[in-house]
This record gives C-alpha cells, sequence and structure tokens, in this order.
C-alpha cells in the first residue's frame, strides 16, 4: 500500500538547516546511508540510540510503502584515535592488548553489535557493507579527486587540499564553519609538515613498519582514511546522489563535512539531499564517560549488573524510554527515568490485552479515523515519536473508558483500532511485548494464577492476613494485582 502517496512527510535537514519536505529521487524508493559502528569495542549505549532513532525511521518508510535500500556499514579498517591523522589504529591497538588478530577484534564485536541490536528489535539493514571490502573502490575515487586536482602525495599519503576545493565550493556549509575561522583557530598537529594545510585530510596513510593494518596503493602501503570509506560505501550501493545519510551528531564535522567535499570532488556535485543527525545520550546529567566510570552497556541494563541502576530492564523498556524523546534531542538515562518509561511501557502493553477482551456496542464514541490521522501527523512531522507516544495513550485512556463501561465500541472500529496500534507500536516503534515472548512466560502465569485463586480462598474464608500477605508480596516481586468487578488481574512490572 503506497501510504507516502496520502502523507506529506518532513524532515529536519541539517544540510537547510530547517524542516524539508521529504521528495525522493526516484518516486517509491528512498536510499539511506547510516554511519555504522567501528568494531574495537563493545557497542555503546549512546551509538545504540543513534541506530535505534534509523532503525525506527526506516521502519517508518517502509510502513508508508516506500522501497528502501538501507546501508549501514561496518568500519572494520580502524582510523586513528580521536580519528585523527597519527596516533594508533584503534583495532589494531586493541588487537595488541588482547593479543589478537586485528579481524579477531573485528569479528568478537562485530558479533557483540547484532546481538545487543537484535536484543533491541532492531531489523537489519538491506547492505551492511564493511570498510575493508571497499578498499579498491577508495583508491578509485582518491586517483579521481587526485585528477580533479583537489589531493596531493605527500611522502606516501594523500591529502585533501581543502583551501582549494574551498575556491570553488563551499567547505564548511554543513556544519556552519568558515574555513577562515577554522584557520585562525587551528593550533599546530602533528604530521602538520607533511600538510599544506592544517585542514587537510587524509585520504591515504602511509603505514609504518609497525602498522598491522595495510594494503597496497599506487602510493605505497598505507591504509584509507577514515572519511573515504563511507563515500565509497554509500555512493557504490546508492548512487552518487541518494536521498538520505545519517548518523550521530558528533558525526557532523569533520566526517560528513569530508564526505561531502570528498564527493563533491571526485563526482561534481552534492551526495546527498537530506543529512539527518541524532542527538547524544547522557547518564544522569552527564556525557557518558569510561574514564570516570559514568558509562553502562546495553547488556549491564538488562542483567541489571551494574552500580548505577536500581533493578534490570528489559530491552523493550529502554527502547520505549529512548523513543519518548525526540531523535534530534538530547536525552538523559536515569534510573527514575528507565522507572517511569518501565510504568508508561506496561500500561500501554496493558491497554492492548484490554482491548481484546472488550465487549461491542452498537456505537464508537471514540473518532478513530481522526485519532489515526494525528498518528500519522506526528510521524510525519520529523518522526516525532513522543507525540505519537502520547496519542497511542489517549487511546489507552478510551480503552479503559469502553472497558468501565463508559463509552462504547463496534466491532468493527474494534478491529480497527486493534489494527492500528498493533501498527504503530509493534511495526513503527518496534517495541515487542517481552512478557508474552518470554520463554517463561506461561509458567510465570500458571504461578501467579495459582496464587490469585489461593488469595480468593483466603478472602473467602475471611483469612485476610494470608489475603494481604500473597499480595503484597508478588507486589515486592514486581508483580502487580488489580482487583476489578470482572475478577483479578495482574501485570508485571
Amino acid at each position: 500500500m503506497q501510504l507516502f502517496k496520502q502523507q506529506t512527510l518532513k524532515i529536519s535537514n541539517s544540510l537547510s538547516g530547517k524542516k524539508d519536505v521529504f521528495k525522493p529521487i526516484k518516486e517509491g524508493y528512498v536510499g539511506m546511508y547510516v554511519c555504522g559502528p567501528t568494531v574495537y569495542s563493545n557497542v555503546h549505549l549512546g551509538n545504540c540510540r543513534t541506530f535505534m532513532s534509523f532503525d525506527m525511521i526506516f521502519r517508518y518508510l517502509k510502513h508508508l510503502g516506500y522501497k528502501v535500500r538501507y546501508v549501514r556499514n561496518i568500519t572494520d579498517a580502524g582510523h586513528l584515535e580521536n580519528d585523527a591523522e597519527d596516533g594508533e589504529d584503534k583495532i589494531a591497538k586493541k588487537a595488541k592488548l588482547e593479543q589478537l588478530e586485528p579481524m579477531e577484534v573485528v569479528q568478537r564485536y562485530t558479533v557483540d553489535f547484532h546481538e545487543t541490536l537484535q536484543q533491541f528489535n532492531f531489523l537489519s539493514p538491506s547492505i551492511e557493507p564493511t570498510a575493508t571490502g571497499h578498499i579498491i573502490e577508495q583508491i578509485e575515487i582518491i586517483k579521481e579527486i587526485l585528477k580533479k586536482g583537489f589531493a596531493y602525495v605527500a611522502n606516501g599519503s594523500v591529502y585533501f587540499d581543502v583551501i582549494k576545493f574551498n575556491e570553488t565550493n563551499d567547505y564548511g556549509k554543513l556544519s556552519g564553519r568558515k574555513l577562515e575561522d577554522m584557520i585562525a583557530n587551528t593550533r599546530a598537529l602533528a604530521a602538520q609538515d607533511e600538510k599544506k594545510s592544517p585542514q587537510d585530510f587524509a585520504l591515504w596513510k602511509k603505514a609504518e613498519p609497525q602498522h598491522i593494518m595495510r594494503w597496497p596503493s599506487p602510493w605505497g602501503d598505507g591504509f584509507p582514511g577514515w572519511h573515504l570509506e563511507c563515500t565509497a560505501m554509500s555512493t557504490k550501493y546508492l548512487g552518487d546522489t541518494f536521498d538520505i545519510h545519517g548518523g550521530g551528531m558528533d558525526l557532523k564535522f569533520p566526517h560528513h563535512e569530508c564526505e561531502i567535499a570528498q564527493a563533491e570532488a571526485s563526482t561534481g556535485h552534492s551526495p546527498v539531499n537530506y543529512w539527518m543527525h541524532a542527538n547524544m545520550l547522557t547518564l544522569n546529567g552527564k556525557k557518558m564517560s569510561k574514564s570516570t566510570d559514568n558509562n553502562i552497556y546495553p547488556n549491564e541494563i538488562f542483567s541489571g549488573e551494574n552500580s548505577i541502576l536500581s533493578k534490570p530492564f528489559s530491552p523493550s523498556v529502554v527502547r520505549f524510554f529512548m523513543l519518548q524523546a525526540h531523535y534530534t534531542s538530547i536525552l538523559d538515562l536515569s534510573d527514575d527515568a528507565l522507572l517511569a518509561s518501565e510504568k508508561g511501557f506496561y500500561r500501554l502493553m496493558e491497554g492492548l490485552k484490554n482491548l481484546e477482551t472488550l465487549a461491542a456496542g452498537d456505537t464508537t464514541d471514540f473518532d478513530i479515523p481522526s485519532w489515526e490521522q494525528r498518528c500519522y501527523d506526528a510521524m510525519n512531522d520529523d518522526f516525532n515519536t513522543p507525540i505519537l507516544i502520547s496519542h497511542l495513550f489517549e487511546a489507552v485512556k478510551h480503552i479503559n473508558l469502553i472497558k468501565e463501561g463508559k463509552e462504547n465500541i463496534t466491532t468493527k472500529d474494534k478491529a480497527s483500532l486493534q489494527n492500528i496500534l498493533h501498527t504503530f507500536i509493534f511495526d513503527v516503534l518496534g517495541l515487542e511485548d517481552q512478557q508474552e515472548s518470554s520463554g517463561n512466560s506461561k509458567t510465570l502465569s500458571g504461578v501467579v494464577e495459582l496464587l490469585i485463586q489461593l488469595r480468593n480462598n483466603a478472602r473467602a474464608n475471611k483469612d485476610f492476613a494470608t489475603s494481604d500477605k500473597i499480595r503484597d508480596e508478588l507486589l515486592e516481586l514486581g508483580v502487580q494485582l488489580k482487583d476489578g468487578k470482572d475478577g483479578t488481574t495482574f501485570t508485571v512490572n
């Protein structure tokens, strides 16, 4: 179903600095590239937030009926520390520390990356290329940039000539920086003696004798610059100009700025129509940092094995927490925030379960078509998941009113509401009812139902001490009993 013909989607475009109406290059098709991880350590929670944002965007574009080619790379040719021109290769450094081959490091942390994203219920990208698998393409782009006069060779390395490029192009247009200001504020850097200007960046670096990861090239043995790999892989699979390029806000400069320069220098035109940037995740109001111990990994949240949070939280609760903030806003993770999100998540799941048991009436008091369009309006406004979630809770409120007999719903409208809620909760937001998907859920339900029966027997015999004890001890274990006119139900918090 081509819903995109009925909906007008606006995207916050970092290149234009405003929300632009989305018009893909080819109607019905979307090409989207997102910068993936450098696989030298366990995937960072902040990175997970970025990838989750684009997983949600991928899901919504697919829901609208677009055929999406989503490319997310793996950086397995480690760029240098702090993304600089000198220092140690991140992957090679980890290989030395752990006495492994670099590709063993790559394999270990690529597996970790995939397993973590699978727990968060990510869809797989259409293509997941690796930097080492595209060395030839990177070398060919360098040759083209050299031929156009926007790069130069120095001591076996190749550097992009930023000042020469800026004579005919606008280096800094994505980040809003002016080259003159950059030059004025630049300190002397290592390897600067090889470069014409401190702003010049490496397209190819000569490998010193101790450098493990190296490839032959027309300029000698070396390795590609970090910025170049994304230009090579995005244009190979999506064309010289494609629709969407995404990544974290921290990549806007220099990484994405350099990608634009490389592409324009080699092809003569802008590579991307919509640049999208997800904002950062903080922890207890401070930047996440291993050095200050203000850091937590996804598996530590799921297992509860950490000194920061009061209890474990499921992947779907963490996903729900992240989607409660707009992808362009800073989000602060804390114990209180996760506890509040957990309550909200289970309230949403409980609303879905209550909907299944509603008795149908002759009329519907809830205006479902206008509510549904408000859900689309939220997502069409730059993928505004917080507003969408508020509309989902509006539906839960009506479900509760119908359950209490204060509103009505017809059989047809009940089915329609169920379908819409499932679409936005599971297909678009990517949440999972992990109570239902747990392998132990049937056992848990059986045990709780048995305890409810024992409690009912105690109440019938006026043994209120036992009745209260069962209720209170279940609550301490995270199982909340709710007594209603149709009997006792429970939720797991």
